[in-house]
């Protein structure tokens, strides 16, 4: 009788050698080229390098489109690395002009929705005194210049319609996006708020593809079906002083498609204040409902609070993507856990969004190690999910213009990391 470990392998190795011939429509992308286009049932998970903040294009296999977050920090600092591909417009028109990129490759016209995982300029849009209050009353910024580009489809956030929480950092962002997304509303646009636990929101399941929100406001997905439980304490019982902060209560995605798993951890947290209030710890149970994922995002772009032992472990990832931008981005501790094999077995890929020449002189050793250390990071899904590959382009143009390829694996490999 052949094991159980004897047989995945071999289920393994079977796979990767029907990959060759899979491929085929995907054998055009190479280093120096131009990014081939998306095709039907393909998925596109587009991480951008703007330098400015986080946002996540997703193209689905039926041709949809969503992003998740729009990044726009708006104040100087020289701890940022240089605006990309230039500072000549704002984070969230390239970013806009990119969804109309991908929105033309599928023959679409709008997003289908568009997520705010929480609050935070580098997510949603940073204001600064230069700006100009529009007559609706918010400054256009991050979601805000999307929205001037392409139309946002279904708005979703982790409050609507109760803002009524306070905010503890970033108040002027925070607030700034209330007031577009009360604006977006009163001009007939949808908005839903995010449930743990649910798929649908983001992008229709569809075939063998599904997008389900795995957390938000400290909620998280069990793993079981739709459910999901309560990790923080009813808000009313708190002081102020111990109330979670946004990355506490950001929000999560695991997109699925056949056996290919993904896991976007925002910047949730598991560090829990130094382990002070356990409970603001939501990212280790939704990695565990999650894991064990192909491909991954270092939550809280590699910090030192995100992406605990105990959370690689369990999200075991082949490929993780870093989505960095600061000096302070990521940490060392982070990246050598990410790196370790002993956390789990076989060897894993870092990509990384941008790193800034602090970090490599601080840090070289690790940051030597990077599959990627500048650029877009496209991860491609092909073969009704059976087959994956990261791709990285330029971010210093609106070419698409490829900067490295890297090998088509097989999504069954998954099985080596099984808990």
């Amino acid at each position: 009788m052949i094991g159980r470990r004897s047989f995945l392998g071999q289920a393994a190795g079977a796979a990767a050698t029907g990959l060759l011939g899979r491929a085929a429509k995907d054998e055009a992308v190479r280093a120096g080229g131009t990014l081939p286009p998306w095709q039907p049932g393909w998925l596109d998970i587009h991480h951008l390098a703007t330098g400015r903040g986080d946002a996540t294009v997703v193209v689905a296999p039926n041709g949809s489109v969503a992003l998740i977050d729009a990044g726009a920090v708006a104040r100087p600092d020289p701890a940022l690395v240089p605006a990309r591909p230039n500072g000549s417009r704002p984070a969230g028109d390239w970013i806009g002009r990119y969804v109309g990129r991908r929105l033309r490759e599928t023959g679409g016209t709008s997003l289908h929705a568009t997520m705010a995982t929480h609050l935070h300029p580098d997510h949603v849009g940073g204001v600064n005194g230069q700006m100009i209050e529009r007559p609706e009353g918010y400054r256009a910024t991050g979601i805000g210049d999307v929205a001037a580009h392409v139309p946002l489809g279904t708005l979703l956030d982790p409050d609507w319609p109760d803002y009524g929480r306070s905010r503890f950092e970033d108040v002027a962002s925070a607030e700034n996006y209330v007031a577009f997304a009360r604006a977006f509303a009163a001009a007939g646009g949808r908005i839903a708020r995010l449930r743990a636990g649910a798929t649908g929101q983001l992008l229709a399941d569809h075939d063998t593809f599904s997008a389900r929100v795995v957390a938000s406001r400290g909620t998280v997905w069990t793993g079981r079906g739709d459910e999901a439980r309560a990790l923080f304490p009813d808000y009313g019982s708190l002081r102020s002083d111990e109330a979670p902060n946004e990355n506490a209560g950001a929000s999560a995605l695991l997109l699925t498609y056949g056996p290919f798993r993904y896991f976007a951890g925002s910047d949730l947290t598991d560090w829990a204040d130094a382990g002070t209030r356990p409970w603001m710890n939501a990212l280790l149970p939704a990695a565990t409902a999650s894991g064990p994922v192909h491909v991954a995002t270092l939550p809280h772009h590699g910090m030192f609070d995100a992406s605990s032992a105990a959370t690689v472990r369990a999200l075991a990832a082949r490929d993780w993507i870093c989505s960095v931008w600061h000096a302070a981005h990521p940490s060392m501790d982070v990246l050598e856990r990410a790196m370790n094999a002993r956390l789990y077995p076989g060897p894993r890929d870092v990509y990384a969004t941008a790193i800034h020449p602090a970090t490599d002189l601080a840090m070289h050793r690790l940051v030597a190690r990077l599959a990627s250390r500048d650029g877009h990071i496209l991860c491609r899904v092909s073969d009704r999910g059976r087959a994956y590959r990261m791709i990285v382009t330029d971010n210093r143009d609106e070419e698409d213009r490829v900067l490295l390829v890297g090998p088509l694996r097989a999504s069954a490999t998954i099985h080596r990391h099984a808990r």
